[in-house]
């Protein structure tokens, strides 16, 4: 059985990565990149499936971990009666996207402790058992396209198709464990030194995060957390291509039990705007540049085809699949592939990758001549389209509907389009765009909102509410102070809240085409906290902060979702949207704060 999502922790290399649990059990890793064909695939299914656990044979009597600071390099340490273990496990950078390792490092810090290691390598999502030989060094395992050379200073034994080791380290002792990947028409070009790894991977991310402006400025009360998820944000990122994964994870269930499970190695478009303010408001012009420039890539062609979501590198085929022969986690069957929302109507996205240039250019990155050609393009095909429904920013599976904040996002769209103009000096049809803002804008103030009900909602002619609603006032759609968007976060405090946390919506009366429910959504209720903070309610923002603070594993990490009743993390893991929530409302608060102070002195 899986560990609980929380109970793991994270590793990689801006190409890949591996979920450790606090067991000392690898049991997701996807090799070469985010989105191939897992090795270790426990997570969904069983042992059986594919793990690599290196952990003591007797009683742990204790359990720490921790990043080495300023990096993703994780150190597990157990305690036993014997004495003390720590695991040092990592990813090194390569300069070959064909040639992946994954170190695990067995230090004795105390004492003399009898430990054990179980591999089992199973290509295929836990379908495939390859053909293994030994080698002077450890083995080799092949499986069509894969490769896999494994190096172990221990004697090995083979076993139902598994590979163990049994053996005994003593105090000052290191011992090093390395798998390594590569194409298996390719020979193995792995460099073979653990410790010299080590020592760069260490330098290169400490240099990386000495680059963050967060916590240069004595008042910021959280500069650990924003940098650790600053850094998740860097290792999810696909270095070859400068594309965000939303998440390294297939499946990982938003109810457990249930049948919500999706496919989020992925980039979404969504994300766009959000996450380039995380970057360039901590100082990471150049990621911010990339993201920016993988955006356009990806979204480039004919406007009317462009897609919510993309592959690492620009990939538009992501056919979603079921793989009956896992079990899912915790059972939460199917566990899906590929991601059917790609052909979806999202009516948003036009506004967020406006919105997402936009913020480029008043940060000053280096400004496009094809980009704005592009744009304006996208602004032509959005004035044919703006007034049919959609699926929404939650991706429903059931009705389209004309739903608020999407026909929000195309106001932003064009009101971006206006202002490169007026701001920039760009050329356009800046007033045809005006007319057109201004027939959206009341379009929506006509159906979004409900005055029986007192807000806005969900989409029109109904009466629910969307979180999606809290980022009204961030958009500009209307000012914080409007009795409107005050009213709009009341009502959402009121019936989208639980147990202090925030749900997307509310899915039994939703008719989203899908079954059963979901837990409270995290980055909706960093939303929350801004939209708190933008309507004046500084000190009740930062208690929902410090709250969502409390909510990350000892590692720092979030999932995408969090069952408050359960108290436990869900959904994908871990989630970039989540982590850029977060630093996003650090930088909100903090500037409140500041300028809170200025205005009283």
């Amino acid at each position: 059985m899986s560990a609980k999502i929380e109970d793991y922790g994270f590793i990689g290399n801006m190409l890949s990565c591996a979920l450790v649990s606090r067991d000392g059990s690898i049991d997701w890793l996807c090799l070469p990149r985010f989105d191939s064909d897992a090795c270790f695939a426990a997570l969904l299914g069983t042992e059986e499936n594919g793990r690599w656990q290196i952990a003591p044979e007797g009683e742990i009597l204790k359990t720490h971990r921790r990043y080495r600071p300023g990096t993703t390099i994780l150190e597990t340490t157990f305690e036993t009666a014997e004495g003390a273990v720590t695991i040092i496990d990592f990813m090194p950078l390569s300069g070959d996207a064909q040639l992946v390792d994954l170190i695990r490092i067995v230090r004795c810090d105390r004492g003399r402790v009898r430990m054990k290691m179980d591999l089992a390598l199973r290509f295929g999502y836990g379908r495939r058992i390859p053909w293994v030989r030994k080698t002077d060094s450890g083995l080799q395992a092949v499986a069509g396209p894969d490769a896999v050379e494994f190096r172990a200073p221990v004697a090995l034994e083979g076993e139902d198709m598994r590979t163990g080791a049994s053996f005994e380290i003593g105090e000052g002792a290191e011992l090093p464990f390395v798998l390594s990947w590569h194409p298996s028409h390719r020979p193995d070009g792995h460099i073979w030194d653990p410790g010299a790894r080590l020592s760069e991977t260490e330098a290169w991310w400490r240099d990386w995060s000495a680059q963050c402006t967060v916590g240069e400025d004595d008042a910021h009360p959280w500069p650990d957390a924003v940098a650790r998820s600053l850094l998740t944000l860097k290792a999810l990122t696909f270095r070859p291509t400068g594309g965000i994964v939303a998440a390294p994870t297939t499946s990982l269930p938003e109810r457990i039990g249930g049948g919500r499970n999706w496919d989020y190695r992925y980039c979404w478009v969504r994300d766009a705007s959000l996450t380039l303010l995380a970057l360039l408001n901590s100082g990471y012009r150049s990621e911010a540049a990339e993201w920016r420039q993988w955006l356009l890539r990806a979204t480039s062609g004919h406007p009317r085809q462009m897609q919510i979501m993309y592959g690492l590198s620009g990939e538009q085929r992501l056919t979603e699949i079921e793989l009956p022969w896992l079990s899912g986690y915790e059972a939460s069957a199917p566990v899906r592939l590929g991601n059917a929302a790609q052909d979806q109507l999202q009516i948003d996205v036009y506004g967020e990758l406006m919105e997402a240039l936009h913020v480029g250019r008043c940060f000053m990155l280096e400004p496009s001549e094809a980009s704005w050609s592009f744009q304006r393009l996208l602004l032509e095909e959005l004035d044919t389209r703006w007034r049919d429904p959609d699926e929404g920013i939650w991706e429903v599976r059931g009705e389209a509907r004309h739903f608020t904040h999407s026909r929000v996002m195309a106001w932003v769209a064009f009101d971006r389009g206006i202002r490169a103009v007026e701001d920039y000096g760009l050329d356009g049809p800046v007033d045809r765009w005006r007319a057109t803002r201004e027939e959206i804008r009341d379009d929506i103030l006509a159906h979004g909102w409900n005055e029986e009900r007192g807000s806005f909602v969900q989409y029109y002619g109904g009466t629910g509410l969307d979180a999606a609603l809290l980022l009204l006032p961030a958009v500009g759609f209307l000012p914080p102070d409007d009795h409107r968007i005050v009213a709009t976060v009341e009502a959402i405090q009121r019936d989208l809240v639980e147990d202090g946390l925030v749900l997307r919506y509310r899915s039994e009366g939703a008719s989203d085409g899908l079954e059963g429910r979901e837990g409270t959504f995290l980055v909706c209720s960093f939303w929350l906290v801004d939209a708190l903070v933008m309507i004046g309610r500084l000190d009740e923002a930062e208690t929902l902060f410090e709250h969502l603070l409390s909510l990350r594993n000892d590692l720092g990490l979030l999932a995408e979702e969090y069952d408050p009743v359960a108290a436990r993390q869900l959904g994908n893991f871990p989630q970039a949207f989540s982590h850029v929530g977060l630093v996003n409302s650090a930088h909100n608060i903090l500037a409140a704060r500041k300028s809170s102070s200025h205005h009283t002195g």
